[in-house]
């Protein structure tokens, strides 16, 4: 399957490439240049994020149900629809309805493309595949950041409408790129009465029976919120107001985020693929309380402002080193915890997390950080203690081969080792 999964690597990092060309500005483009106020602005975030919490607790269904491939070209093809309303709205109502739809079509495209990435790889190769994704990912939303920034003026709409329709051509490029790949064929159906088929009319009760799924989702949710949660939020309010750093040194510092990624990927990859996914996961919960450590100490320190910048990119830097880790690991899990029937159902349930932690983490953490500093820190230590031993309990509910798949002599299917309780006695009398 290399042919078909370099078209989805390749698809996947255009998509991104477009995405970094209004992520940065989203905020601006509302509030400023189409003059719709701050206000209009927060709901149009929310919106986006809102939109994917609404279409996530179905789209997994419909995954597993009609393949990856169908639903990941309509959903490019909505989102290059929002992306161009959003481009073109000068109004309250047409910029919040253009949101929702844009959210909802960039949201599907994360499980879709996820399970087409488990049905190109087996458990010997999923790993580096997601690595690849994640770096690849990274590298498309910096680059397009960057050429973004070249051409935006706030003095002139027209050009944050090139944006958006850049954005719109990268979606339908990705849709295009996808419909000519060729997935491998599913496995034959399952008998009536036998797992796959119980699987596909509980899909949320068997995986709600399924505890190491639901820990990995509990620790998803932990690790988003403590993390991508507080980059553009609470991380911002208090690098500013505490640490009085500038804030395009908030920019400087997402760089060195992305350039951490960038350059750490695939060198973190070989000290990781070897070792037990739970492990390194609790190491990245390490890391990532020195990182609020540090943060600390560039905002409550009393340090020179110079050291307290450097603090703070420093703080930025270690995510990196962090999200560097967890790429190879959990989302290949995900993938291996699935049973046959349901990767789709798994992948939408694991973003359905993610985005909640996205959703509540702003909320949570920007009051925080502007202004209860002390406690904002200790806080978030405390959560990534928490990450630490979050995936210590995870590693004994996972069989050894899902822990470290690298202890697998032969490539098989992980999943058949870990069907949800509910589901094990119907896949024995099928057998």
């Amino acid at each position: 399957m290399g042919a078909a999964l370099r078209r989805i690597q390749l698809g996947s990092a255009l998509s991104a490439f477009g995405l970094g060309f209004t992520v940065p500005y989203l905020y601006v483009y509302v509030a400023q240049v189409r003059d719709l106020g701050a206000g209009t602005a927060g709901i149009v975030l929310a919106v986006f994020a809102m939109a994917a919490l609404a279409v996530l607790p179905f789209t997994g269904r419909v995954i597993d149900r009609r393949g990856p491939l169908p639903v990941l070209v309509v959903a490019s093809a909505v989102a290059s629809l929002g992306a161009v309303a959003l481009g073109l709205s000068s109004q309250v109502t047409g910029a919040v309805l253009s949101a929702a739809v844009l959210g909802a079509g960039t949201a599907v495209m994360q499980p879709a493309l996820a399970t087409m990435l488990v049905r190109c790889t087996g458990p010997a190769t999923r790993t580096r595949a997601f690595a690849m994704q994640f770096f690849l990912q990274n590298l498309g939303l910096g680059i397009g950041g960057l050429v973004g920034g070249q051409i935006v003026d706030t003095s002139s709409p027209a050009s944050f409408t090139l944006l958006f329709l850049i954005e719109a051509v990268m979606f339908l490029v990705l849709g295009a790129i996808a419909a000519t790949v060729r997935m491998p064929r599913t496995p034959a159906a399952v008998p009536e009465g036998s797992a796959g088929s119980a699987a596909g009319r509980g899909g949320l009760r068997v995986l709600l029976s399924h505890r190491a799924m639901v820990q990995l989702c509990v620790l998803g949710f932990v690790l988003f919120f403590a993390c991508y949660g507080q980059f553009e939020s609470g991380l911002a309010a208090y690098g500013t107001e505490a640490a009085g750093i500038e804030p395009s040194t908030l920019g400087v510092a997402l760089a060195a985020n992305t350039a951490v990624i960038v350059i750490a990927q695939f060198v973190v990859l070989r000290l990781v693929e070897r070792r037990r996914r739970t492990r390194v996961i609790a190491a990245v919960g390490l890391i990532w309380a020195f990182a609020w450590i540090v943060a600390g100490y560039a905002g409550l320190g009393h340090g020179s402002q110079t050291m307290a910048t450097a603090a703070m990119i420093s703080t930025y830097a270690l995510f990196g080193l962090g999200e560097s880790m967890l790429s190879p690991t959990v989302a290949p899990l995900v993938a291996d915890l699935a049973p046959e029937s349901m990767v789709g159902q798994y992948n939408s349930a694991f973003a359905l997390c993610k985005q909640l932690a996205l959703a509540v983490g702003p909320a949570v953490g920007g009051p925080m950080g502007a202004s209860l500093h002390g406690p904002y820190i200790v806080t978030f230590v405390l959560f990534s203690l928490g990450i630490t031993a979050l995936a210590l309990k995870l590693g004994r509910r996972l069989t050894p081969v899902q822990d470290q798949p690298a202890l697998a002599n032969v490539p098989s299917r992980v999943v058949a080792v870990s069907m949800p309780e509910s589901a094990s006695a119907p896949v024995a009398a099928a057998r």
